[in-house]
């Protein structure tokens, strides 16, 4: 058994590694001996494998079902939970749908965590076990190949059910009448009798995009891949995926994304007459630090809530104030209609407009009152979410309720506005993706003046990398959201394609975000020009918040930060 021992160390080169580490440590003496050998037989230790990968359900930010997906490896002998990561929900879906769409949207989110839960617990554990994390590339293309062959089975499920449902009405069909010969049908109308039809025939909205019961499952296990790769690193995860993405070209100096910071969430209501703004965004200056930026949209967001002062009271007098820059202002701090004082799923106020001017008037009337200018102190953006304005019996955008514009109309009214209003600086879905002529013209309108960014007008990361011509209109930039099958390197592809159109990337959070705060990593990492992260309240989006912050402050430390 000696012999057989001796044999065994001798042909791992244990004598000739120990002699080695003693030789190496005697002269610094360290405190902590045993550590120190720790750490030296660490270095030279078997890489972390993948042992177990976990699925479960949890709730994301507004109560909606979601995954969380945990990596545990085998370290040093040992089994370890690594990481986990929480997957945002995000439903196409607009605002002002029916209550029957809202429940069938959310059946069908339901069931797709559950099938998501049972991809990871069983396929994706069993596939990836034993595979090192800082794998990503490998990680991914296996879970690209399971999700297409959980496609395909899909189609081939619905062929089958098609066929079936086709043989099921043949023989009804065969004995049935013609329909066009039942007495009580209302007949073709007469030649020269005017039928209600749209003024111009617009193209007609595309089909949403299919979403795969169970894709969520795909997008949560490569994420959380990364920060087991990144852990295992010992690599803040923003670092790892700006490695991923450039290698040993990686610039030593980062920048960090702008935040476009929600205040305003124009809700469609009863009451309100303003449909067009769905998000009215503060974008802080570039030379200002994320630190500054956001303490200065905290001074607007709170003076806006001041301005929402409850009628009856009496208007306060002129009164001298200090501006963020020293000088002082003669200023009158109007009291606005009453709004309604309530948070926004996207964490910020929630208010009924009746004008395309009164928010706009609104967070000019709060930055004069503390001493900021619109576009000097502060840019604005709007988020039109256009899509969900359209009335398809008309052929027009309802804008304000009874108020119709044609997609030409828009065109004119956008530049009317930005011309009133300089200091919007950004414009996201201004009109569907299908109105593609419209976003031509739009962008020679305007493209010198302000970005022209496609949110909901443009597809998912998926599609995107697939061909960006025919799934995105002529626009000046894309917000990427991290959801369902999308994959790191995917992510990755797609930003480096952008980059080498001279795309801005900007990185969104969906409707219903969660707490992990890793798309903020993301966007730091493929070098989005811009964040979208909501409002400054509600903990999921203020944890991100807190992480860019975080990422400011280490980026600065190890004098890193451009």
């Amino acid at each position: 058994l000696r012999q057989e021992a001796a044999e065994f160390y001798r042909g791992h080169q244990v004598p000739q590694r120990l002699e080695e580490a003693l030789n190496t440590l005697y002269p610094l003496r360290p405190a902590d001996l045993y550590g120190e050998l720790a750490n030296y037989f660490s270095k030279i230790s078997k890489a972390p494998v993948i042992c177990k990968v976990v699925g479960r359900k949890v709730l994301d930010g507004v109560g909606q079902p979601t995954l969380e997906v945990e990596i545990h490896c085998t370290v040093k002998n040992c089994e370890k939970r690594i990481c986990s990561t929480i997957m945002a929900s995000h439903s196409q879906i607009p605002e002002n749908a029916s209550a029957q769409t809202t429940e069938a949207d959310e059946k069908e989110r339901n069931d797709s965590v559950t099938t998501a839960v049972i991809w990871v617990n069983e396929s994706l554990n069993a596939m990836l076990k034993d595979l090192e994390p800082t794998d990503q590339c490998k990680v991914d293309k296996m879970l690209g190949e399971y999700f297409t062959e959980k496609a395909e089975e899909h189609k081939e499920i619905q062929k089958q059910a098609a066929a079936e449902a086709e043989a099921t009405l043949l023989p009804l069909t065969s004995d049935t009448p013609s329909t066009t010969a039942l007495p009580g049908k209302k007949k073709a109308a007469k030649a020269g009798k005017k039928v209600a039809v749209a003024e111009r025939t617009i193209p007609p909205a595309d089909p949403a995009e299919p979403v795969l019961c169970g894709s969520i499952a795909i997008g949560g296990t490569s994420l959380a891949v990364a920060k087991a790769g990144a852990t295992i690193s010992h690599t803040p995860l923003y670092l790892y995926v700006t490695l991923l993405k450039h290698g040993e070209d990686s610039p030593k100096e980062m920048t960090l994304p702008l935040p476009m910071v929600t205040v305003l969430h124009c809700e469609k209501m009863a009451s309100a007459k303003l449909k067009l703004m769905k998000e009215v965004l503060l974008i802080p200056p570039v030379q200002l630090s994320v630190k500054q930026g956001l303490e200065r949209v905290l001074d607007i967001q709170k003076e806006i809530m001041r301005l929402f002062k409850p009628p009856g009271k009496e208007q306060p007098s002129p009164q001298v104030t200090a501006s963020k820059k020293g000088k002082t202002h003669n200023t009158v701090k109007k009291a606005l209609p009453q709004a309604l004082k309530r948070t926004s799923h996207l964490g910020c106020l929630m208010t009924g407009c009746d004008s395309l001017e009164e928010p706009l008037l609104l967070i000019q009337t709060a930055c004069n009152n503390i001493g900021l200018e619109l576009g000097t102190d502060m840019y604005l953006a709007i988020n039109c979410a256009a899509h969900e304005l359209m009335d398809y019996a008309k052929g027009k955008y309802e804008i304000l309720s009874g108020t119709f514009r044609s997609p030409d109309e828009m065109v004119d009214m956008y530049v009317e506005l930005i011309n009133k209003f300089p200091f919007i600086t950004a414009l996201i879905d201004p009109l569907r993706k299908e109105d593609r002529q419209q976003w031509n013209n739009i962008c020679c309108a305007l493209g010198s003046k302000c970005y022209l960014i496609a949110e909901d007008a443009a597809t998912c990361v998926s599609t995107l990398k697939i061909d960006q011509n025919r799934n995105i209109p002529m626009c000046s930039g894309v917000v990427l959201k991290y959801i369902n099958q999308t994959k790191i390197s995917d992510l990755i592809e797609l930003t480096g394609l952008l980059d080498g159109q001279r795309h801005i990337t900007i990185l969104g959070s969906p409707d219903g975000e969660s707490s992990d705060d890793s798309l903020v990593d993301l966007a730091v990492g493929v070098g989005a020009r811009f964040i979208k992260l909501g409002g400054l309240s509600r903990g999921e989006r203020v944890t991100k918040y807190n992480r860019l912050l975080a990422v400011e402050e280490e980026l600065a430390t190890n004098r890193r930060l451009r």
